[in-house]
């Protein structure tokens, strides 16, 4: 089908403060590994002399410090063994940084209860808070970002034939491949049991800190070609600084995959099963991106279900005035770190926390925001904490 014409990509998501952040933090991945606990030293003295300032807290101010310090280097040894774990495979030096600013705030927040009962009290709360942190960063590094799992969607959407058998589609976003391990392979055995009819991709194929590395995009491509499915599969490509326009597009060359840039495919299904796919590139520039869409909603057949592919939710209010049936999308992560009673942190988003994972609806238009398979790169720590890596079976039924 012919393409929309393209335009400039913005990277409207480098100049986010959340990206500016992660590649200051990003700095410290060049620094000898020997540093680390230098500067662990330096900062478990800066916070006993913190506790020193308080007379109630002068007693216990060496612990205190020593505390943190051995709590420092559990995470700098936990995150020096991610990649005989099969978690992460880059420079663990700016992730290590990164940890170390909730560990020292939270060295310091027994200083409030210095009034009350006394600092062993205080003390003991600051071993606690530091023995619960090691806990959840196992957790969110080592065990959650492996609890792959299928999810299963039911929409019923018009336009399907009331006697033809359900239209299963497959939703896959958010590989961040840094290298190929278990969780890969889980994907593939997903994939196999889920017996789709179509697989359809939202984009982000390989993870931040390895746009360019001949490797990761080789064990991409060696993935990609091994999904399929008798309706076929499609791709969109994510976020620019994720997927390079000038590097992604040739990694589809020869493969059982049909990259969709600003395109529409009219799929024919048996049983007289019939979708219309609008598949379009992610620039981030919600103007921008939002005209295109009204081209390709145009240019597109009407009358039988649509499905919108576009990596991030940030169209939802678009597509709904569009009236498109269906919307997949990934980007958020489902937040990737979400704490309970308020959910997730950053969403990466502009539309912040209106879309962040799972179903919603708005107008006639339903939406599934997917949590994606992969982690965050650069410096954001390798971990996910109540958003387990999902892929997610959509499964059509006539309205």
């Amino acid at each position: 089908m012919p393409a929309v014409s393209k335009p400039t990509e913005k990277n409207r998501l480098e100049s986010s403060l959340l990206h500016r952040s992660m590649m200051l933090f990003q700095q410290a991945a060049g620094w000898p590994g020997r540093l680390l606990p230098l500067l662990a030293v330096l900062v478990a003295g800066l916070a006993g002399v913190v506790w020193w300032l308080f007379p109630a807290g002068r007693a216990v101010a060496p612990a205190a410090g020593v505390i943190l310090f051995l709590f420092l280097g559990a995470d700098m040894a936990l995150l020096r063994s991610l990649p005989r774990r099969g978690v992460s495979f880059g420079p663990w030096q700016a992730q290590a940084v990164v940890l170390a600013v909730p560990r020292t705030a939270a060295s310091l927040l027994p200083l409030l209860l210095l009034s009350r009962p006394g600092a062993g009290w205080a003390l003991g709360v600051l071993l606690a808070l530091q023995v619960l942190g090691s806990v959840l960063l196992y957790w969110g590094a080592v065990i959650e970002p492996f609890r792959l799992s299928l999810t299963r969607l039911e929409v019923a959407l018009p336009g399907l034939p009331v006697d033809a058998r359900p239209l299963r589609l497959l939703h896959i976003s958010d590989l961040h491949v840094e290298r190929l391990t278990r969780r890969e392979a889980r994907l593939l055995e997903l994939v196999e049991a889920a017996r789709p009819d179509v697989i359809l991709l939202t984009g982000d194929y390989v993870n931040l800190s390895y746009t360019e590395d001949a490797l990761t995009h080789r064990q991409v491509r060696q993935l990609l070609g091994q999904l399929e499915a008798p309706g076929g599969v499609y791709a969109t490509l994510g976020s620019p600084p994720v997927d390079l326009p000038q590097v992604m597009p040739a990694l589809f060359d020869d493969l059982p995959v049909r990259l969709l840039r600003d395109e529409w495919e009219w799929l024919e299904l048996p049983g007289g099963r019939q979708l219309v796919l609008l598949g379009l590139d992610c620039t981030h520039d919600l103007e921008e991106d939002g005209g295109r869409l009204g081209q390709l909603v145009e240019q597109a057949p009407n009358g039988v279900p649509r499905v919108l592919l576009y990596h991030s939710p940030e169209l939802m209010p678009q597509a709904a005035g569009h009236g498109l049936e269906l919307y997949l999308c990934g980007h958020t992560h489902g937040g990737q770190v979400r704490v309970p009673g308020y959910g997730a942190l950053i969403t990466s988003s502009q539309l912040g926390r209106d879309y962040v994972m799972g179903h919603y609806r708005l107008g006639t238009t339903n939406l599934y925001v997917s949590r994606g398979v992969g982690l965050e790169g650069l410096s954001a720590p390798r971990v996910r904490f109540l958003s387990p890596p999902e892929i997610t079976l959509v499964t059509l039924h006539p309205a």
